[in-house]
């Protein structure tokens, strides 16, 4: 939970769920240099089980500064290593700054689940570990 500037306490929640052997890693709130856990570090517990395929949802994500793009960058670099097919949902919230960073040349972005799910699930079995 980060403080915002008119004093309210943000929540940001992270839960997992699995579609059918993909790991979807559900987050909503704010991201910022006040998180003081990784809501992504279900992602990262989900890429050492090595699943089918990844989706970060963060659809529902309010705010993005630059911690969330380094969070996100972390579990893709994770991902690559253990060959685990990663997909970001990513609204503008989350696209803009994504685009602005360079960051989104290296991820797979999508506007919603559905989409990110189908991404995850075309990568050929033998780019999987």
């Amino acid at each position: 939970m980060g403080q915002q500037s008119d004093g309210a306490i943000s929540t940001l929640t992270a839960h997992t769920v699995d579609r059918d052997g993909i790991t979807v890693v559900v987050v909503a709130g704010e991201i910022d240099m006040a998180t003081e856990d990784s809501p992504l570090d279900q992602a990262l517990d989900a890429v050492r089980r090595r699943p089918a395929g990844l989706v970060i949802d963060l659809g529902a994500v309010s705010f993005f500064g630059s911690s969330g793009i380094n969070m996100v960058l972390n579990v893709w670099r994770h991902a690559v290593s253990e060959s685990v097919p990663l997909a970001v949902v990513a609204g503008r919230t989350v696209s803009r700054p994504l685009d602005m960073s360079g960051a989104a040349a290296v991820l797979s972005l999508h506007p919603n689940l559905a989409e990110a799910l189908a991404a995850v699930r075309t990568v050929p079995p033998q780019r999987r570990r």
